[in-house]
């Protein structure tokens, strides 16, 4: 299965998402998926690459010429697929993956994960559209769904497909 994850390629400042980002990557090599990532050797971007490496699973990075330009390419992943652009580099990546995790991230996830969301309401996608809510990281986006289902602007049983995880557990039993 190709797992897109979705994240930053900022470190950050809580030590508990490199953690959890290896955990991952581990988990998905030694699982025989294939990591689908933004392309990056930095930051949490680079955690998840490099696990996912260790542990004998293959990477494929969808990286816009201009992160290239820059010099953010990560020269051990098993593929690189390079694009014009980052709406390009959405396009290619929604294309390859089976299943979509946003971990923790800037902007950038927050766009990519919300198209996988109007995908998965819109029913043009099946995938599995996982938030993976590390100490309440995503609370804020659960409230606003919650809120929009109050205000009867969505529909709770579109939303199911939308699923929050606190932990990999969780992420296990969406994706088998």
């Amino acid at each position: 299965m190709n797992i897109v994850v979705y994240l930053g390629a900022n470190e950050g400042n809580d030590p508990e998402f490199t953690q959890r980002i290896c955990e991952l990557g581990k988990w998905i090599g030694e699982s025989g998926h294939t990591l689908v990532y933004g392309g990056s050797k930095s930051g949490l971007m680079g955690h998840v690459a490099e696990s996912t490496l260790d542990a004998g699973g293959k990477v494929i990075g969808v990286e816009p010429q201009m992160f290239i330009d820059a010099g953010y390419l990560y020269d051990r992943i098993d593929e690189l697929i390079i694009t014009e652009d980052i709406t390009k580099r959405k396009s290619k990546m929604i294309e390859l993956g089976d299943a979509f995790i946003a971990f923790p991230g800037g902007t950038g996830t927050l766009d990519e994960i919300s198209e996988i969301m109007g995908m998965v309401v819109l029913k043009q996608t099946t995938a599995p559209c996982i938030i993976y809510n590390i100490g309440g990281y995503y609370d804020g986006i659960k409230s606003l769904l919650d809120n929009m289902v109050r205000k009867n602007l969505a529909n709770p049983e579109k939303l199911k497909g939308i699923i929050f995880a606190e932990n990999l557990e969780e992420i296990k039993e969406v994706i088998a």
